[in-house]
């Protein structure tokens, strides 16, 4: 059923801007959230008539409130958050600074963590609503060594995310915790991360920011834990997980 309030983070480009102009095609109302807001504006005008640009610092934890006090303002109750905003890096483990972690997980775990928050209770007055992180596949197995810091905060914003949805699993069975595990995207990512880096658009078999967008719009409607943004990524899951030493390099 389609008419819902979706709060999109990150929705200025990417995955979030192509999401929110799919979901608003759809029928459902979008609230855009993050510091660019030009480009929030742009997306807003393709993603449907009623669509609200806020823009916001999600990093901030005042921000993620005034994102959501200007959702409920607006349309009287959110449906769905996707926290998407996040950032990569480029640096080896060996390389890192305190800044370098810091802003890792700023970024990609600490605005998710505000968002999660911030709706909950707003869930759990309705007995109903469906939170869901954007993640990497990167969270799952690192085995992108430049991308360290990033590989470390996506994996704790996946075990924040298990966590809260066994916390709300009993007591609300409406409310939906769910994951998105897309692979590389073809974005502006690569070029945005930290100490710079490949552009993400240019590499092999990357997704497209639509593909990854069909996805969380499935998601949305029919609701479940840990999505993979292509079926073989479950494989190579199972395959890291499975092996006797995780990490080590395959043998020909």
């Amino acid at each position: 059923m389609n008419d819902k309030v979706v709060v999109i983070t990150g929705a200025s480009g990417g995955i979030g801007a192509a999401f929110a102009r799919l979901t608003g095609s759809k029928g459902n109302r979008v609230v855009l959230a993050a510091r660019r807001e030009v480009e929030l504006h742009q997306v807003a005008a393709h993603s449907g008539p009623e669509a609200l640009v806020v823009p916001a610092d999600v990093t901030r934890r005042e921000d993620i409130q005034r994102v959501l006090d200007a959702a409920l303002d607006r349309f009287g109750r959110v449906d769905v958050w996707v926290n998407n905003a996040g950032r990569g890096i480029s640096k080896l483990v060996s390389e890192l600074t305190d800044e370098d972690f810091d802003e890792m997980m700023r970024v990609n775990v600490k605005s998710a963590l505000y968002g999660m928050q911030a709706v909950l209770p707003h869930f759990q007055e309705r007995g109903q609503g469906h939170l869901i992180n954007v993640s990497s596949m990167l969270g799952r197995v690192p085995y992108v060594p430049f991308r360290s810091a990033y590989n470390a905060a996506k994996h704790a914003l996946n075990a924040l995310t298990a966590n809260l949805r066994m916390e709300v699993r009993e007591r609300f069975p409406h409310i939906h915790v769910s994951t998105v595990l897309p692979g590389p995207v073809a974005t502006e990512f690569g070029v945005n991360a930290l100490g710079g880096g490949p552009d993400s658009r240019r590499m092999p078999n990357a997704q497209t920011p639509e593909e990854v967008a069909a996805v969380i719009q499935d998601l949305i409607e029919r609701p479940r834990g840990d999505v993979y943004t292509r079926p073989e990524y479950h494989g190579q899951v199972l395959a890291y997980y499975g092996s006797a030493d995780m990490g080590a390099p395959e043998k020909s």
